[in-house]
Order: structure tokens, then sequence, then C-alpha cells
């Protein structure tokens, strides 16, 4: 089960280096305007405006900083090593997920699909910034094993990033580029609402570990 999870953590660490990468040439070093997602805003008739660009500006770094920074936060061996450290980061990816989700509350006003879309987002960044709250709470509190569990719902939100990009080229490979305003009415769900779903079915499941554990030690 151990090897099983460190390919897992393997796998997601280098999807989210990889899509945080991808998106801090498409956005910082390329320009917005030059990107699919906001040429396609463009060429529906939409204005976007200077804060609106801002807020892009932020969530996107915000957000992609959190992605990067995530694993390595949930790695036990690596915080192990430096609690300290671990800490410190830990305090930078609250920040970026403060600064994140609300900017993606306003952005998703503005998404591209209309009412199902703006509600799909809006939800996600509601919850993104409810499950980080909970996991500052939490290790506020010293409350380590229920701070990892709300850490755990929060980075697979988190990682949402990945996942809407990764749906959206299996839509736009099946259905079209034509259909893609559609696509996304979908995507804008489908890219973190299974990811908490996967996320409470592990909390879960290592949770009742846990308490087994706990018993064994008790009664042994």
């Amino acid at each position: 089960m151990c090897g099983l999870k460190k390919i897992l953590w393997v796998i997601s660490t280098i999807l989210a280096v990889s899509i945080s990468g991808y998106a801090f040439v498409q956005y910082f070093i390329l320009g917005p305007s030059k990107s699919g997602f906001v040429i396609t805003k463009i060429q529906s008739g939409e204005v976007l405006n200077q804060l609106w660009y801002t807020m892009l500006y932020i969530h996107a770094f915000s957000s992609l900083l959190a992605l990067v920074i995530g694993p390595f936060l949930l790695s036990r061996k690596i915080r192990n090593k430096n609690l300290e450290r671990h800490k410190l980061i830990g305090k930078l990816y609250f920040i970026c997920i403060f600064f994140g989700g609300l900017t993606g509350i306003y952005l998703a006003f503005k998404a591209t699909g209309g009412t199902v879309a703006t509600l799909g987002f809006g939800f996600l960044s509601i919850f993104w910034l409810a499950t980080g709250s909970m996991a500052f709470y939490r290790i506020r509190q010293r409350q380590i094993q229920l701070h990892r569990k709300w850490m755990i719902r929060n980075y697979l939100l988190t990682f949402a990033a990945v996942t809407l990009r990764i749906w959206l080229l299996i839509f736009i490979l099946i259905d079209g580029l034509e259909n893609y305003i559609t696509s996304y009415m979908v995507i804008s769900w489908l890219c973190w609402v299974p990811n908490l779903l996967v996320a409470e079915l592990y909390v879960r499941k290592t949770g009742t570990k846990l308490k087994s554990d706990l018993l064994d030690q008790k009664f042994s």
C-alpha cells in the first residue's frame, strides 16, 4: 500500500508541476491574451476590463503556487525532516488559498458557460476557502489528524486546476471545439466534485484504519 501511495504522490506531483509550469508560461510570459481561455471569451463578445485581468493574474499566481507546494506539505517524510519549514510553507499555502479563493469567486461571475459555470466555479472557490479555513483552524487547535484530513480535502480541490485541463482535453477530443462552451459548463463541476468525493472516501478509509490501529494497540 505504501508503494502505491508513493506512486500516486509522484504522479500527482509531476502533473501539478507540469500544469503549473504550462500555465505560468501561458499567463505570465506569453500573456493571457494569447491563451485559448481568454480568446474564447473575447470571441464570444465579452468585455474584459483591467480589474478582471488583475483578478486573473492574482488567481493564477496564487493557485499555481498552492498547486506546486501542496504535495510537499502532504508528504509525511518531507514534513518530518523539517517541521519548521513545513509550518512556514504551510502558511504560504494558506495565503495562496485565501487570495486564490476570493479571486476565484469574482472570476466565477464571468465564467464561460453562464449560470451553470458560475455556480460550478463559485462553489469550488467557496469549498476551497472553507476546507482551507478548517485545515488552518484544526492546526491552530493542535488537532493534527483532523488538520491533515482537511488538508487532503483542500488539496484535492486545489488539484482541480489539473483535472480541469485533463477533462477539457478529453471533451475537445471527443466533442470538438465547436461544443466548447457546453463542455466547459459540464467541466465547471466535473473538475472538482469527483476530486472532493475521492478525498472524502480516502479520509474516511484512513480514519477507520487509524481507529482500528488504536484499538489493536489498546487491547494488545
